[in-house]
């Protein structure tokens, strides 16, 4: 028995389109993240870029579960004194960029690195229902449907 290994010229790289309408930020990012780093392969390599290519649209849509909409923060310093400043996640939704709740949901749980940066240059997410990525043809993955917590009714 050897192990398998892929190399460069085997891997394929499909293009895949989520709705993030109505669904819960940490069981999409899960499912992103697996597909980001191609773990749902069986030919699955750890030090390669084999993930599939991932269009998120409606990530302004997205549900939270319990209070964490007002009591999860996010914290930053300017870099001068006293410069703590903070944002709750409906800060961020009700933003300019609400697409950053489900990109950074999706770097949190990818391990850091050079190959974890690579990869999240393949997800692309979008607030709106529109995307340039007509020309690819993406296939439809319906992740409210793989568990019924995956969307939260409310």
């Amino acid at each position: 028995m050897k192990t398998y290994s892929a190399k460069p010229s085997e891997i394929e790289k499909k293009w895949i389109l989520i709705d993030a309408e109505g669904l819960v930020v940490g069981r999409l990012a899960s499912v992103i993240a697996t597909r980001l780093r191609g773990k749902h392969l069986p030919t699955f390599t750890p030090h390669m870029d084999m993930g599939d290519n991932v269009i998120v649209i409606n990530a302004d849509k997205i549900k939270l579960t319990g209070r964490k909409l007002d009591q999860r923060r996010f914290y930053w310093h300017t870099g001068y004194p006293g410069g703590i400043k903070d944002r709750t996640q409906r800060q961020i939704l009700e933003g300019r960029f609400p697409e950053r709740v489900v990109e950074n949901a999706v770097r949190r749980m990818l391990p850091g690195g050079p190959l974890t940066r690579a990869q999240l240059k393949n997800l692309r997410v979008y607030a709106g229902t529109e995307h340039p990525h007509e020309a690819q043809q993406p296939t439809v993955l319906d992740v409210a449907s793989m568990n019924s917590k995956n969307v939260r009714v409310k």
